[in-house]
């Protein structure tokens, strides 16, 4: 059996048992449709999140920009892991005490206004188009390659099975085809990492594989990998290029937009109780621990690989004619492109003048079993589980579209006295226009896919982080400073990332350390954002009205978090 037919067979199992879950959980009010009626185990939960949580900028992108950035990469490990820990265990108890499963309607009713409703809900989809762009556009590369049609037709397919299990299901759909989603993920990720460690370092397990001799030999792979890239023309790869301004600033923005990402904070709402909550944010910690732990080896490995493939044992270049078998397969999708610039019949790839070779970082991880040699099941579990981590978190943020539009706007605002039947159509309604736009921004991103996702992220710190610390640890932050501080931050986030990304239009700036304000690059630009959030809300709340007695009395009681009950519904 081939690969492609193979591939086929697994994914189309995945496909099928993701449609099966959504037919059996289908949601039947908007209780169930919103928050899976609030009766998921913390087990259940704790896996659905870590799908969630692992998307296709965790399982595709994130070893591939590793794996090209060495050192410099490791912003994404850091930034990602510490801002869920800080969503865990800092913030969800808060939220979950005040009864409000959505950002905007904590922010509405914590600031007593329509308008602050409004904005955050303006913001809240904003977030989620750009951050589930990245989703599709990942699921795009994924069947370009492996089902051998365009990037187009493969954001087509994806947006067809998200819209059944989304549209149908809700979040209760959504939590139980996560957890399938997180079974084949992991299971995809963990295996060929584990084939290739043995193969490269006759370790089994990657983690420590990573810090071993290379087999056959005395030298450290991480050793090999600095000489390599010295002698190409890159970076040390255990050495950074970036400035330690912009690393803290993309780490920082990274970190403190998890905080605002409202399609993992409404997961603490899917259990009965907080203490269900708190269990289940443990236990999803220690599944996303099992992929990020793993993905700085399998960044090594294929770059050790892919060097050595490219340029052959001697480091001269290899023969075009005898090209890797998974190069010709990866230049059918234009991901990799080869330019023979010395007419010498080779390809080349290198960090200067002398490199013959484009290369789509967002491949490296769906590539590494083809350029390792693996078996085609283990290459078709790959296509399988990258697909599964897209999708996962591509359901959970067309929910918060969906949940922004139906509950946050129309409910909450515009049609107060609409009906529950009502509220369900439209929510499944916005969310079929929100998949298709989507779809869109999948087919044009603006960058690969963890850069775009960082984008969501630095958009989230700019705006709800300061809203949400303001709105839960003081009590005198009044809505005017709240509105100001949320608008402020937005605008200045997008309006950098526009003028050196040109998202929709050309760039302004060409997009290099030179040109950046402080050193900060567009991934980074969050941080400062929040900053700007801070100080105009301080300043503003400070020459307006003060905040009613009631609404102080109320941030007083959530900052003890024990005793929550559950989310309110309306």
């Amino acid at each position: 059996m081939d690969l492609q037919m193979l591939t086929y067979i697994i994914v189309g199992l995945t496909f099928a048992l993701y449609i099966g879950i959504a037919i059996w959980a289908r949601a039947g009010s908007t209780q169930e449709f919103y928050v899976a009626g609030g009766g998921v185990s913390p087990l259940a939960n704790g896996m659905a999140t870590a799908a969630d949580w692992m998307s296709a900028a965790s399982f595709i992108s994130m070893a591939g920009l590793i794996s090209f950035m060495g050192y410099d990469g490791s912003v994404y490990l850091m930034g990602w892991t510490g801002g869920y820990v800080l969503l865990a265990l800092c913030l969800a108890p808060y939220l979950r005490k005040f009864g409000k499963f959505t950002v905007p309607d904590f922010i509405g009713d914590r600031y007593y206004s329509q308008t602050a409703r409004t904005v955050a809900v303006v913001c809240a989809i904003l977030i989620s188009f750009v951050y589930v762009a990245g989703q599709m556009r990942g699921v795009g590369v994924v069947f370009s390659r492996f089902l051998e049609v365009d990037i187009t037709t493969g954001v087509v397919v994806g947006m067809a099975v998200v819209f059944f299990y989304a549209v149908l299901g809700g979040m209760k759909g959504i939590t139980y085809t996560q957890v399938a989603q997180y079974c084949v993920l992991i299971f995809a990720y963990l295996v060929p990492a584990i084939f290739i460690s043995l193969m490269v370092t006759g370790n089994p397990i990657p983690q420590l594989g990573f810090g071993s001799t290379i087999e056959g030999t005395d030298m450290n792979l991480l050793d090999k990998l600095d000489g390599l890239s010295k002698e190409l023309g890159f970076a040390e790869y255990t050495n950074g290029t970036k400035s330690m301004a912009d690393v803290f600033a993309i780490t920082a923005a990274l970190m403190v937009g998890t905080a605002g990402l409202p399609h993992v904070i409404v997961r603490f709402f899917t259990v009965p109780r907080v203490r269900d909550a708190r269990i289940s944010a443990g236990w999803a910690l220690i599944f996303i621990m099992f992929l990020y732990t793993t993905a700085p080896a399998i960044a090594a490995f294929a770059r050790y690989n892919m060097v050595n493939t490219l340029n052959g044992p001697d480091h001269q270049g290899t023969l075009v004619s005898e090209a890797p078998t998974w190069v010709k397969n990866w230049e059918k999708t234009g991901l990799i492109k080869h330019e023979d610039k010395n007419g010498d019949g080779r390809m080349f790839y290198s960090g200067d003048a002398r490199n013959e070779m484009t290369i789509d970082r967002d491949i490296m991880v769906l590539a590494n079993p083809e350029i390792a040699k693996l078996p085609d099941w283990v290459i078709a579990l790959v296509a399988a589980g990258a697909i599964a981590a897209a999708l996962s978190t591509a359901a959970g943020l067309l929910l918060v579209i969906s949940t922004s539009i139906s509950h946050d706007l129309l409910k909450r605002n515009l049609m107060p006295n609409i009906s529950d039947k009502a509220e369900l159509r439209y929510a499944r309604g916005a969310a079929a226009v929100a998949i298709c736009v989507a779809g869109y921004l999948g087919i044009n991103p603006p960058g690969f896919v963890a850069e775009v996702v960082a984008f969501a992220f630095g958009l989230a710190a700019a705006s709800f982080f300061p809203a949400i610390i303001l709105g839960i640890f003081y009590k005198k932050m009044n809505k005017e400073g709240a509105i100001a501080g949320m608008l402020a931050g937005m605008v200045f986030t997008i309006g950098y990332i526009i003028y050196f990304k040109g998202i929709f239009i050309t760039p302004m700036a060409a997009n290099i350390p030179a040109n950046w304000w402080l050193g900060i690059s567009p991934e980074g630009i969050g941080t400062v954002g929040m900053l700007v959030n801070f100080v105009v809300a301080f300043l503003v709340s400070k020459v307006t009205k003060e905040v009613p007695q009631d609404v102080q009395e109320i941030v007083e009681s959530i900052r003890y978090p024990k005793g929550s009950g559950a989310a309110t519904h309306h």
